[in-house]
């Protein structure tokens, strides 16, 4: 496939992910803008690599309030590295969760754009998204940093860590499932998400 067709794909995935709800209106932030939102999102100006993680388990009383929610827990760890040939950081994610009435560990992965901007009510958001038309979510932050908020449509998921496509599935957005209020914590909550060893213990390094 030439590349003046995967920009305008790739960019349309990203876009979809960054809204995450219809009739949202977004710019791309500016390079301060970006790196403003990506030092806020990782607590400190990012080196080489950088991770923040973020989790909730929701409790009985919750979802007794949301009886349509059919995610039980969620973890979201959103990852950093320093392209060597473009000297910019490119954004990724990877994501966790159990399901309220159904057994086993769900998970999903894929690249981040750079931040937009909302133009209704200027929100920063990260656009994430899954390959081969996986979906994706928004990642944006609330406005003491403490906590990510999660919006979404769909995003294609795997159980336990299967890549057949047998296992594959998708958590599609409902009624109470659209947007996730995460809360920040210590990067080794995360560590679940990870198989790769040089990338773990680079995680439990920080």
């Amino acid at each position: 496939m030439k590349l003046a067709l995967i920009v305008p794909l790739a960019l349309a995935a990203f876009i979809g992910a960054a809204q995450a709800e219809e009739g949202d209106d977004i710019r791309e932030a500016s390079k301060a803008e970006a790196e403003a939102f990506n030092a806020r999102m990782y607590a400190v100006t990012p080196g080489d690599k950088a991770y923040a993680c973020f989790v909730r388990r929701y409790d009985a009383d919750h979802l007794a309030r949301h009886p349509k929610q059919k995610v039980a827990a969620m973890k979201l760890l959103i990852s950093a590295e320093l392209d060597k040939e473009d000297k910019e950081l490119h954004n990724s994610f990877r994501l966790g969760f159990r399901y309220r009435h159904r057994s086993g560990d769900f998970d999903s992965s894929g690249s981040c754009n750079h931040a937009v901007f909302t133009k209704s009510g200027n929100e920063v958001r990260l656009g994430c998204g899954v390959d081969c038309d996986g979906g994706g979510i928004g990642v944006a932050l609330s406005k003491d940093d403490r906590s990510a908020i999660v919006r979404l449509e769909r995003v294609r998921v795997w159980q336990n860590n299967k890549p057949d496509d047998d296992a594959e599935r998708s958590l599609v957005g409902g009624a109470d499932d659209r947007i996730f209020r995460l809360d920040r914590t210590d990067t080794n909550e995360c560590a679940s998400l990870v198989t790769d060893r040089k990338e773990l213990a680079a995680l439990r390094h920080k």
